[in-house]
């Protein structure tokens, strides 16, 4: 069933040999990068499975604070504007990700090996050199293509370890102060962060598909903090050269702020008028009904992501309001298309460079690009779920559990449309519809009426309210 779902969301297939071909002799014809930062003891963190490694740094303390390493795959000198490499990718949008493979947006001979930043291989890249004062602040930007050879290939929850076991490396313990202090510069300017839990499918050895439930680890908050640094600097790049691509989202009007500030004082966990929304999301315990169900909506409160040419729009409207800065997505060209372009036009940027008019017109059609590609993504991504979850609960049909009310089933309005609730079971990794009177945030018994893999569904019946919202 898995696999239908290719079909079914006309997913990518494999590549051609004609492409195969061309990227064989790109990577043969592949000049060597014209600076070498190969003596830095660059470093990559990921989950452990990765090989499509975008993303390498290295870190240093300096005089006036800190200076970042950030080591970006360079994949337009592999992917030249124009070519097979290009037209197929921008067809593809992004790396797929489903339960049983990937389905990448470049060949795995790009992706996964010459263009990935393995340890121990010489690589090219794009080298972002940010200096940040004391304060974890941003004060100078840099961009230079060059060599680099990672050291490490380190995963979150050995680097986490390490971390709180106190015997991590001099790289991980600046990792953590940098991503501290970029926390802070990000309540300072009233962005945020959500840290909602993942459902992640994993395979067992015998080939069965079971669910759990992943809490991200702060190692990930931090690593996740130089990413963002670096998005926010390319944006400004770009902003102040009047050309590029924003990822960008609206502020959410006060009608909507002011029904979170009264979900969170109806749920026991009141929004003070004199924190920030992300100092707030910050305080949240989302192992308690209650505040997760809050953190659920505060991920509903932010809506309208998307990708915005820069063409003169005032400042607001190529704002990333989440995040409370304009930002621009950079670090990931392995897996997304738009960053491919972002490097190449940042890197135009600072050299000096015109930007050509075969630029120009790929920053404008990638909007809709994006657009498309994630749209697919989420869509198919949310279908495997649904699918592993009905297929791991489907001879549990009958059985009661324990779950978390994360939206009251609504009744029917004027037009005599009503729609189900929706439930966290507590002791396993699963969502799904239910039936019954019991608020946001209740505790509750319900018990599985159905869990059909064809469609995809697994629905609940309210049997008991255990705890109401505000005695969570």
């Amino acid at each position: 069933m898995l696999e239908q779902l290719e079909s079914e969301f006309r997913l990518p297939g494999d590549f051609t040999e004609p492409v195969m071909a061309a990227a064989r002799q790109s990577l043969q014809a592949l000049p060597p990068a014209p600076a070498d930062h190969t003596h830095l003891p660059f470093f990559t963190l990921d989950p452990a499975t990765s090989t499509d490694l975008d993303q390498a740094m290295f870190l240093q303390n300096t005089a006036r604070g800190f200076r970042v390493y950030y080591a970006i795959a360079d994949v337009p000198a592999i992917v030249p504007l124009g070519s097979t490499l290009d037209e197929v990718t921008r067809a593809r949008g992004q790396t797929y990700y489903l339960p049983h493979r990937r389905i990448g947006l470049h060949p795995s001979i790009i992706s996964e090996d010459h263009g990935s930043l393995l340890p121990g291989a010489t690589r090219r890249a794009f080298i972002w050199i940010m200096d940040l004062d004391p304060e974890g602040a941003l004060e100078n930007i840099a961009l230079e293509r060059s060599s680099i050879r990672s050291r490490a290939k380190l995963d979150y929850p050995t680097a986490q370890e390490a971390l709180d076991r106190q015997h991590a490396s001099e790289q991980l313990r600046l990792l953590r102060r940098i991503g501290l202090l970029r926390i802070h510069q990000e309540q300072l300017r009233h962005g945020a962060s959500l840290n909602l839990p993942e459902q992640e499918v994993q395979v067992d050895s015998r080939g069965n598909y079971q669910l759990r439930s992943r809490f991200p680890l702060p190692v990930e908050d931090y690593n996740a903090q130089i990413s963002l640094l670096t998005g926010i600097a390319a944006a400004q790049l770009m902003i102040g050269a009047g050309v590029g691509i924003l990822r960008t989202m609206p502020q959410p009007g006060p009608r909507e702020l002011e029904e979170f500030r009264m979900h969170s004082r109806i749920l026991g966990h009141p929004w003070d008028a004199g924190s920030s929304y992300g100092q707030f999301l910050r305080t949240l315990d989302i192992s308690r009904p209650a505040e997760l169900v809050l953190m659920h909506r505060a991920a509903a409160l932010f809506r309208g992501a998307d990708y915005s040419v820069i063409n003169g729009q005032p400042a607001n409207e190529l704002l990333q309001a989440a995040l409370a800065a304009p930002y621009t997505h950079a670090t990931a060209p392995l897996r997304r298309l738009v960053d491919r372009f972002v490097l190449l036009t940042c890197h135009l940027i600072v050299t000096g460079q015109r930007i050509p008019s075969t630029l120009h017109q790929a920053l404008e059609e990638l909007p809709a690009l994006m657009r498309a590609s994630s749209t697919e993504a989420s869509r198919v991504s949310k279908a495997s779920i649904d699918l592993i979850e009905a297929w791991v609960m489907r001879h549990r049909v009958g059985q009661e559990f324990q779950a978390v009310v994360l939206r009251p089933e609504a009744a029917a309005n004027g037009q005599g449309t009503e729609r189900p609730g929706l439930v966290q079971l507590l002791d396993e990794a699963v969502t799904g519809s239910f039936r019954g009177p019991a608020e946001a945030a209740s505790l509750v018994r319900v018990r599985l009426t159905r869990a059909d893999p064809q469609k995809r569904t697994c629905e609940f019946e309210q049997v008991a309210i255990m705890v109401t919202p505000q005695a969570t």
